[in-house]
């Protein structure tokens, strides 16, 4: 990403987190309470897919499904750390997602993309939104139907160690961080409220230390 345009991102309405409130622990590290599950296939035990112990959450990554927090958020900025265990593979987080089976089993929401190597991605999933990169050389490619890509490459560690994905919801606006870098930001989503999920695609995978801060509205 050119300095000017991350110079533009940090000036964006939205980008900034303003004065935050008490963080809320998603995940209290031995269970997942809070949470529900919701898998593609019905005869499946949830309890074979997701597992949690001594500070980690694991998902066998099939069948293919996610947990959702049974809270619903708006405007906050939230930090999951994640991992691959096996080979690494296709995952995600949602943002705001609310009507079920928008698409196969996956709820209406954003997808900010944990794919090894495309972390970063959006993903709109029976939503809207929009990147800050027209008139910019190579913004047709960009854009790849429901997929946005990520401004950067190379921001995520090596497959196996621990990355720290960041997302910043404010209003409409969606702000992705990995490892401390800016990878992403869209607005005008369409969608700006609803429940925070992780999803099980594929892959097995570990998620930890999943904290939400609340941003105050109108700062």
């Amino acid at each position: 990403m050119s300095a000017a345009l991350t110079l533009a991102l940090l000036c964006t309405p939205g980008f900034a987190e303003h004065h935050d409130a008490e963080p809320i622990a998603l995940f209290d590290g031995s269970s997942l309470s809070g949470w529900t599950p919701v898998l593609s296939n019905d005869d499946v035990d949830p309890a074979t897919v997701w597992s949690a112990k001594d500070g980690v959450l694991s998902c066998t990554g099939r069948p293919s499904g996610y947990i959702k927090t049974e809270r619903s958020f708006k405007n906050y900025k939230l930090s999951v750390k994640w991992r691959w265990t096996g080979n690494p593979g296709n995952n995600g987080v949602l943002v705001h997602a609310t009507t079920p089976n928008a698409l196969g089993v996956w709820p209406k929401c954003q997808e900010v993309q944990l794919a090894h190597e495309n972390a970063g991605d959006f993903w709109v999933i029976g939503s809207e939104i929009k990147i800050p990169l027209e008139g910019v050389p190579g913004y047709e490619d960009m854009v790849r139907g429901r997929r946005h890509l990520n401004f950067v490459d190379g921001a995520e560690n090596p497959a196996g160690e621990w990355n720290e994905m960041t997302v910043i919801c404010r209003d409409a606006t969606i702000t992705v961080l990995v490892n401390g870098r800016l990878v992403n930001y869209g607005f005008d989503s369409s969608v700006t409220e609803g429940s925070v999920c992780l999803q099980s695609e594929g892959a097995p995978i570990e998620y930890k230390d999943i904290v939400l801060i609340p941003l105050h509205d109108g700062e």
